[in-house]
């Protein structure tokens, strides 16, 4: 995928009151930020250091991350928990009268 536009990635500016100055940050490269005494100058460090850091993957032969915009989801996932909160989950679910699959995602969509 040596084609990746950097555009594609999910940026976020957010306030560090760690440091006093706003955090550009990108989620598909998360060991990367940008620190700004503004939120668009932090936005612009941080898109120069992810496009920077593609670049030099790329340069290497490494495959840059999929932006998760571009990311395909199937609408699955697998979670383990506790057999007790199973247990709980699924008295919950007949309780109410409806699946286990349903009581889940109605909670996770909360």
């Amino acid at each position: 995928m040596s084609n990746t536009n950097f555009d594609h990635y999910t940026y976020r500016v957010t306030w560090s009151p760690e440091d006093g100055e706003y955090l550009g940050l990108c989620a598909e490269f998360s060991s990367l930020s940008w620190l700004a005494s503004a939120p668009g100058p932090a936005l612009t460090g941080i898109r120069n250091v992810v496009a920077a850091s593609v670049a030099d993957m790329v340069e290497n032969g490494e495959e840059p991350p999929i932006p998760l915009a571009e990311k395909r989801y199937s609408g699955e996932f697998r979670v383990r928990i506790p057999p007790q909160v199973h247990r709980a989950l699924a008295l919950e679910a007949a309780e109410q009268g409806i699946s286990l699959n349903r009581l889940a995602s109605a909670k996770l969509t909360l």
